[in-house]
């Protein structure tokens, strides 16, 4: 079950540096137009704003790779990762309720699985 939780982990982990990638790099190109459903209006518009919330998105990723790889003491680890975890769960349904619903499922189901495996494999 430990395992599991890290590498559910990982994977939220790597789903964030893709958005930032995404909304850093690519929002103005064909691939993150259509991804974002935008306009090359839009996405000329918006750029600096997804430039800035793909930073946001970095830093999830930063933190739960950070708590993955270089925090040895698990009490530490495990609080870390909850903490992140809970961080995207929070964004994810924010995002559905005010941006797009199925943000709730593309970023918060997968950090809410995490969560809850996390919690369950790290109970003592």
């Amino acid at each position: 079950m430990k395992v599991l939780s890290l590498i559910l982990t990982g994977f939220v982990a790597v789903e964030h540096v893709f958005i930032l990638v995404l909304e850093m790099f690519l929002w103005k190109t064909e691939f993150g137009m259509k991804t974002f459903q935008l306009t090359p209006e839009t996405a000329e518009i918006t750029a600096k704003l997804a430039k800035n919330q793909g930073l946001y998105n970095g830093f999830l990723a930063a933190g739960l790779f950070w708590a993955l790889f270089f925090i040895k003491d698990q009490n530490q680890k495990f609080q870390t990762i909850l903490f992140f975890l809970i961080c995207i769960v929070v964004a994810g349904i924010y995002g559905s309720a005010t941006a797009k619903f199925s943000i709730l499922f593309s970023q918060g189901l997968p950090a809410f699985l995490a969560l809850v495996i996390h919690w369950i494999a790290n109970k003592k």
